[in-house]
């Protein structure tokens, strides 16, 4: 039958031969499905056109599924929300998508949510409302609620039908985490009702679905038990102090208002979506979720530096099974590559393949996946398998001549085209190609440590380095599943060079009679993951030294202070259990408990990282990085600095701004 709605941009609808109605997503123009506005307001018309075909007897069901390779629906579309300045405007927004969604719940047909790739967010909202929901298991499908990390939460009573079908421990969990799930564990928590083995099988197991009038059996009574009071109470503490671990409260509010909700309404469901919109709409518009919002928009961008259509890289070898190196290989073999790694000790191989066994355990699970990984790392201690690689990395010591002449030797068997890449953290590029033939081929990889935790690695460029090769080092960071910075070739790059100030101005405080636990709790207070003085001993007191001499920084490298002191007498850091504190065996620093002034510790916190901020303005001056959003997402993701202000250089300009607007209004008062 021909299409009643055939003038649609966004979507494809169409009534089958068995009076089957299949709404299709393929966003106009877009590799990927959000919702928009457009895409939303022609839901609404495939909506109202099926509620007077279900009343007429003309269509049996609605199947949802999405036109896309590789996603359903990753969630709203962002870019839309900058438009909403006014918590009046946003609760008008989300008041008529809710208003949607609620009549596809009650929706007279069944209405089915076929699940191919990311379902998310706003995405995954929408399957919820569904009837029934059918996804495939395979590996790039995954459903999850991410907003928290935007600073918001599920706005499209999303809070509630996730508790409706999950119970209140595993849909709260999944919201204050943001994290993604797998199918088969979507399936396990309710989330998802029927699992079929490929994204072919959707449509007729959707068709099934449609004719056998199948509807979600959603949460047990047991799980439904869990919302009542008092262990509604007892749930909600619990979710407080997880949350309190990893996020406060003045900086992250989103999670806590959510457990806020669903502590005092989680007993009545529709006073809990009632009471979701309320609280949504203030987040919305917060400086936190603007800055969060802020931060997602530059990790595309930085995500964007590598070019489509490139090549895929299936092979890479990895000299030096050190910390780095072993982490570096371990890592490309988790996503999905085939890893040589080349050492002179036979041993420190050894090391290395225990250290990534670890890893892949806690990361993959499943034996039969520890012992694939385990496969594809590649005992190479004569460097035989370099030939094949389309990506060679270099993590040994930092001296230039022993560097010289590995690559010398390197260039005559590696592959044309493959990528020739140092993970040095201090030597100048040019000056380690100047013995190869093509000096221009060779890059920087510089990846931080610990390389399983942080996203970032910065692709370092030679004046002479080659375009083609600086794009294939951004493509391999995105293949791993990592976030491209490109730099300059510039003592520091860009991340040591902004840590290294902020850190040295912390120990010339100290050493000046500030108490280390004030210095490192005013860099919490003020969003820093850690303090300076305990990042110092995580990083290696040596390491921060070396750093400090190739960036010529005096100040706390001085000579004689505390901690060319720590260095002279081996105490390292965390590495040897003492540095600027003593390291228990359980990995923590022990501390003194004091009790800090709110106000001191804020103004310490700011005063701490202008040396940083600064550095990051020079940086940016320079064109070390090329333009001030890279710039905040490479110190973000490089240093961590706090998300929630939107990245360094972006925290000062509002700093600027909200200096002028006061001197303004004070000037208005006069």
């Amino acid at each position: 039958m021909a299409s009643p709605l055939s003038d649609l941009k966004d979507w494809r609808f169409e009534i089958d031969y068995e009076d089957i109605a299949w709404a299709i997503f393929d966003r106009e123009g877009e590799t990927m499905n959000t919702l928009g506005r457009r895409a939303t307001e022609e839901l609404e018309r495939i909506v109202s056109h099926m509620e007077n075909a279900a009343r007429n007897k003309e269509a049996r069901g609605l199947v949802i599924i999405s036109g896309k390779q590789n996603n359903f629906i990753a969630g709203a579309d962002i870019k839309e929300f900058e438009q909403w300045t006014e918590v009046s405007e946003v609760a008008e927004a989300i008041t008529q998508v809710t208003d949607l969604l609620s009549r596809i719940e009650k929706m007279r047909v069944p209405v089915v949510a076929a699940i191919h790739g990311f379902c998310l967010g706003g995405g995954l909202e929408l399957a919820m409302a569904c009837h029934y929901r059918i996804a495939d298991r395979e590996e790039g499908t995954r459903l999850g609620l991410p907003e928290v990390k935007l600073g918001i939460f599920p706005g499209l009573h999303g809070t509630v039908r996730s508790i409706a079908l999950a119970g209140p421990v595993n849909a709260m969990t999944m919201m204050l985490t943001g994290r993604m799930l797998r199918p088969n564990v979507a399936k396990a928590q309710g989330i998802v009702d029927e699992l079929v083995p490929t994204h072919h099988k959707l449509r007729w197991a959707a068709r099934k679905a449609v004719q056998q009038k199948r509807k979600s059996k959603g949460a047990s009574r047991i799980q439904n038990l869990m919302r009542l009071w008092p262990i509604r109470g007892y749930l909600a503490g619990q979710m407080r102090k997880q949350t309190a671990r990893k996020a406060r409260e003045d900086h992250y509010p989103s999670p806590y208002k959510l457990i806020e909700i669903f502590e005092r309404f989680g007993g009545d469901l529709k006073r809990m979506a009632l009471a979701e919109t309320r609280a949504f709409a203030p987040l919305m518009v917060s400086d936190q979720s603007r800055n969060l919002r802020r931060v997602f928009a530059v990790s595309e961008k930085m995500k964007a530096l590598a070019p489509k259509n490139m090549p895929k890289l299936r092979r890479a070898h990895v000299i030096g099974a050190g910390t780095m190196g072993a982490d570096i290989a371990a890592w490309c073999v988790i996503s999905g590559m085939e890893v040589s790694l080349q050492d002179l000790s036979e041993d420190q191989i050894g090391k290395a393949q225990a250290q990534a066994k670890k890893l892949f355990r806690k990361r993959l699970k499943k034996k039969q996946a520890v012992d694939a990984a385990m496969a594809r790392l590649i005992p190479d201690p004569d460097g035989r398998h370099v030939h094949r690689a389309d990506v060679i990395i270099e993590a040994i010591v930092e001296k230039l001549d022993i560097k010289q002449k590995l690559f010398k030797s390197l260039e005559e068997n590696v592959k044309p085209g493959a990528i020739l890449a140092t993970n040095t953290s201090s030597l100048p590029i040019e000056d380690i190609a100047k013995p190869l033939d093509d000096p221009s081929r060779l890059i920087g990889l510089h990846f931080f440590n610990p390389v399983p935790q942080l996203p970032l690695v910065e692709v370092v460029r030679a004046p002479n380095t080659e375009q083609e090769y600086v794009d294939k080092g951004c493509a391999f960071v995105t293949a791993i599943n990592k976030f491209p910075l490109t730099t300059k070739s510039t003592p520091g790059f860009l991340v040591n060079r902004v840590l290294a100030p902020y850190m040295m101005d912390a120990m010339e405080r100290f050493e000046q009679g500030t108490e280390r636990e004030l210095i490192d709790e005013a860099a919490r207070e003020f969003g820093m993951p850690m303090g300076p003085l305990e990042l110092a001993d995580q990083v290696g007191l040596d390491v921060c030294m070396h750093v400090a001499e190739i960036l010529g920084i005096s100040g706390g490298a001085a000579k004689g202070s505390k901690l060319v002191e720590l260095v002279e007498a081996g105490n390292l850091g965390k590495k040897t259990g003492k540095g600027f504190y003593v390291w228990a065996p359980d990995g923590k620093p022990q501390k003194e408990n004091y009790a800090y002034d709110k106000a001191q510790l804020e103004q310490l916190g700011h005063d701490l990282v202008k040396p940083l901020v600064e550095e990051c303005q020079k940086c940016l001056d320079e064109k070390v990085v090329d333009d001030a959003d890279l710039v905040d997402g490479g110190v973000i993701f490089g240093t961590g600095f706090a998300p929630f202000r939107g990245g360094p250089l972006h925290y000062a300009k509002s700093l600027e701004e909200g200096g002028d607007a006061k001197k303004k209004k004070e000037a208005a008062a006069a």
